[in-house]
């Protein structure tokens, strides 16, 4: 019998010290290289890395070690401290970067000094104070880029810390051989040591400053969540021997019992052993309204209590409960998330082999080169050379240009109430082919109200509502406030109402104006011997049109029936509309029933394949999973528990900041207010960003490009180099921040056209 092979185990860890898509090809590589690592999978965005293993290869100790040995940290699990430890590395990044600064500028007086002919009167610290300011900046400062450059290149992975450790060291050598040249006279090395040792200080000093500004957007976007979802504290009040007590939801087990108050959430599955509500469980469910709940009811983590209070007696935690269910299918969707390169790493893909190959070009044109056209080689040239290449290689500019526009995009995001809290959604949206909306709180008010009043013969709708407010007016149930509303919005009067009672789940009766009337649900009307043929064909209609009904009937005859649905969000047509008009599809991705759904996407424009109802939560992410696989970036927009793996999967997901805090974790982006059209602005920004950054790398690679390959002929000073490189920062910055250099607006939005059928 063929033995079945055991899966593999799954470890999620939180890391720190990511800067650029890199950082997640070198873990990603680091680790798969590990014997009985089965698959890793890097979460950029959210600084995860996800790793399938075989226990029996490998330990989750090693995974951790080949971790810390490439330069990274390991975050504690906890978001609180995970934030904690971020502010901590935004500490150190800005303590390194005031470092490598204050050590900079001393070497640029020093170089100032020495180019007014003021050198002399330094005496020995004109020479001596150079080469020790280098070495501080590179092994002091800049230790962790070295260590972190190390760990890589043994491994075989050419990245940013590389490149500038090749630059930095070039700056060592030409400083170490000009000296030497200087101090034995040999005319061969006559480097202008003082110029390459500023470089090595310089260059480590400018890489410094871009790790500490990618370090800065991603803390700042943290500190902007951790804001919105501090508000929901993580504790519970467990009934026990009779005394409430406050406690950490890690702290419940199964069998306690919690109390839950009106209008707080319900922290765990369980089942209602006494108390009488109203629940919310839109944010789980997706349906909208209100399900009334009693002893015996289940109840869901995560969902809304009404106005009662309830005593649930806890049934599922960890991993049994529906919130760790939610957990793991998110974990499941970011693994399958498609990866994402930046347009800067990209560049640099190619850029750092290319920079060596220039290196090794200008040595041996110098050597070899210069022995088979003139008979003899010059050393001294090809050594120039390739140290100048290295020097001029390094991209500051590069690997500025796009944190800088982040920056710039993320702060007009943020003054229009939009969290970015990732700079690669400046990539992932820069084409956007399907958007996926929630139904429930997303697109609609997320909370029942008036439709439809239908008054039966020799009635008028304006007094069916007017009796049904009345009764209402004494009840709690969010359907008799949507009643209440309702009327007042006409400015209809409310008659006395006596001898009120309302029953769960049997509606409310009171005497009004000498007559008994009584407002309920067509079953319990009909229990109650009240006929539906005069309205029957409304009440079907309505009931197709997903619309929840309740029927009014005064003295045992039925007068009219009230119709409740989720009300759409005022500007959600408009959306749809203005998506349509940039060549994006829409789509309606909900856990509501079939008939809620499709009323609403006929009134907000969706055609009838666009709309998909009833799903899971996990399934919401295998949809968006099946567009990825043919090709389609996707763009989700929930707010919901059961949103999460799918705001996870998509390429990026964008968060409605009322919300619950698993949504807004898992997503992208994060909009504050509920105003859907920021979708749009997103969009905007996002375009203009990408321009920006384009524009960046093409005012940088001028530099570079053009710097590297006359660095190669061994003609170019490094004075020039470290000039070239400080303008291209320069330019780089003037054009994040003071205006546009290069053109970077294309003609259209730039979000391809629909290519779903």
């Amino acid at each position: 019998m063929e033995k079945t092979q055991a899966p593999p185990n799954q470890l999620l860890l939180r890391i720190g010290g990511m800067q650029c898509s890199f950082c997640a090809s070198t873990i990603s590589r680091g680790l798969s290289r590990l014997a009985g690592v089965v698959e890793v999978s890097v979460s950029l965005a959210h600084e995860e890395v996800l790793v399938q293993y075989d226990p029996g290869r490998v330990s989750e100790g090693r995974i951790r070690a080949v971790l810390t040995d490439l330069g990274y940290t390991l975050r504690d699990a906890g978001r609180e401290k995970a934030l904690e430890a971020e502010k901590k590395e935004l500490e150190t990044a800005r303590r390194r970067l005031l470092q490598g600064a204050a050590l900079s500028l001393l070497s640029f007086g020093l170089m100032l000094a020495r180019w007014l002919g003021l050198a002399e009167t330094l005496g020995p610290w004109g020479t001596g104070l150079m080469p020790l300011l280098a070495v501080i900046t590179v092994f002091g400062p800049g230790r962790p880029i070295l260590l972190m450059a190390y760990q890589a290149l043994r491994r075989g992975i050419w990245n940013q810390h590389v490149l500038l450790e090749f630059a930095a060291f070039a700056g060592l050598t030409g400083g170490a051989l000009g000296l030497l040249g200087k101090r034995f006279g040999v005319s061969a090395l006559s480097f202008p040591a003082p110029d390459f040792f500023a470089v090595a200080t310089f260059v480590t000093t400018y890489h410094l400053l871009s790790g500490y500004a990618s370090t800065l957007v991603r803390v700042r976007s943290s500190e902007a969540v951790w804001k919105l979802l501090s508000l929901r504290p993580p504790t519970a009040r467990v009934v026990r021997n009779g005394v409430e007590e406050v406690v950490p939801l890690e702290e419940v087990g199964v069998g306690d019992r919690i109390r839950v108050r009106p209008g707080e959430a319900i922290p765990l599955d369980g089942v209602v052993v006494e108390g009488s509500s109203y629940v919310d469980e839109s944010l789980v469910t997706g349906e909208p309204l209100p399900v009334e709940k009693g002893a015996g009811s289940e109840v869901i983590g995560g969902s809304i209590n009404g106005p009662g209070s309830l005593l649930v007696d806890v049934r599922r935690v960890g991993e049994e409960s529906f919130l760790e269910r939610v957990v793991h299918a998110v974990e499941e969707a970011r693994a399958r998330k498609p990866g994402l390169l930046l347009l800067v790493d990209r560049v640099l893909a190619w850029y750092v082999p290319a920079v060596v190959g220039f290196a090794l070009l200008g040595f041996l044109f110098w050597t070899l080169g210069a022995w088979l056209l003139v008979g003899s080689p010059n050393v001294g040239r090809a050594i120039l050379a390739m140290l100048a290449v290295f020097v001029m290689g390094y991209p500051c500019a590069l690997g500025m240009s796009s944190p800088l526009a982040m920056i710039r995009g993320g702060s007009e995001a943020a003054s229009r109430g939009i969290l970015i809290r990732a700079g690669e959604v400046f990539e992932a949206l820069r084409r956007v082919d399907v958007v996926a909306f929630d139904k429930t709180g997303t697109l609609t008010q997320g909370r029942p109200a008036v439709s439809e009043v239908v008054a039966a013969p020799g009635w008028s709708q304006d007094r069916v509502l007017r009796l049904a407010a009345a009764l209402e007016d004494h009840s709690e149930h969010p359907l008799g406030r949507a009643v209440v509303e309702a009327a007042k919005a006409r400015g209809l009067g409310l008659p006395e109402a006596r001898d009120v009672s309302a029953r769960p789940g049997q509606g409310i009766e009171g005497v009004i104006e000498g007559q008994r009337v009584l407002v309920a649900s067509p079953r319990h009307l009909r229990e109650n011997g009240v006929a539906w043929d005069s309205l029957s064909e409304a009440l079907e209609r309505q009931l197709a049109s997903g619309a929840t009904v309740s029927g009014v009937a005064v003295a045992g005859r039925l007068v009219g029936l009230i119709a409740f649905a989720d009300a759409p969000k005022s500007d959600a047509k408009a959306l749809i509309s203005s998506l349509r008009r940039q060549g994006i599809r829409p789509m309606l991705l909900t856990g509501d029933h079939a008939a809620a759904a499709r009323a609403l996407g006929e009134i907000l424009g969706f055609s009838e394949e666009e709309v998909q109802a009833g799903l899971l939560p996990g399934e919401k992410a295998e949809r968006i999973h099946a567009l990825q696989k043919r090709g389609l970036q996707v763009v989700f927009v929930g707010d919901g528990i059961n949103d999460a793996p799918a705001l996870t999967q998509a390429n990026a997901g964008v968060a409605i900041g009322a919300g619950t805090d698993i949504a807004i974790e898992a997503a992208d982006i994060v909009l504050v207010s509920p105003r859907l059209m920021a979708v749009l602005e997103v969009f905007e920004i996002v375009r203009r960003t990408y321009g920006k950054t384009v524009a960046n790398l093409v005012l940088a690679f001028a530099f570079n490009g053009i710097g590297v390959p006359l660095a190669a002929t061994g003609l170019v000073h490094p004075v020039w180099a470290m000039v070239a490189m400080v303008t291209s920062v320069s330019v780089v910055l003037l054009n994040s921040f003071a205006g546009r250099l290069v053109g970077s607006r294309p003609a259209r939005p730039g979000f391809a056209r629909p290519r779903v059928t």
